[in-house]
């Protein structure tokens, strides 16, 4: 599936003559539009949930485009759920346990997570699930579930 939403993005650009984004020369990456913010609308920081419950991603500033789609100041989410540790910049994000991919382009998400307490994050990665330069990323929510 994954093959073919790539295609079909590069045959879109071609088709409608879009101009493929531009990477920024020293990384490599795609430049992160002007004033991009990604948000988690809900759940709020320090909540408490019982699971399943739904997570509601933001972005000012920029489009969401599915990956596979490069069009210019555009993205797609990657919920980081848990991370220790913030994954390298400089690669496609890894899809992990810890990293959810929602390379649809989907803005919401229904997580089952169990009793405790859980930290969430959104990074914004580009049609190849690459962090943009600078990284748009939210802040960090922590929410508990409840038992």
């Amino acid at each position: 599936m994954k093959t073919i939403t790539l295609i079909m993005g590069l045959l879109l650009s071609v088709f409608l003559g879009i101009s493929i984004a531009q990477e920024t020369p020293a990384t490599g990456r795609s430049p992160a539009p002007d004033g991009a913010d990604a948000y988690i609308q809900s759940p709020a920081n320090g909540a408490v949930v019982t699971s399943p419950f739904t997570v509601r991603f933001g972005l000012r500033g920029a489009g969401v485009a599915p990956a596979g789609v490069q069009l210019p100041n555009t993205g797609h989410h990657h919920l980081l759920i848990d991370a220790t540790e913030m994954p390298s910049f400089d690669l496609p994000l890894p899809a992990t346990d810890n990293v959810r991919h929602y390379g649809a382009g989907q803005t919401e998400t229904e997580l089952d997570l169990a009793p405790g307490e859980h930290t969430l994050q959104l990074v914004l990665g580009d049609w190849l699930h690459t962090p943009h330069e600078p990284p748009v990323t939210s802040t960090i929510v922590t929410i508990t579930v409840a038992e």
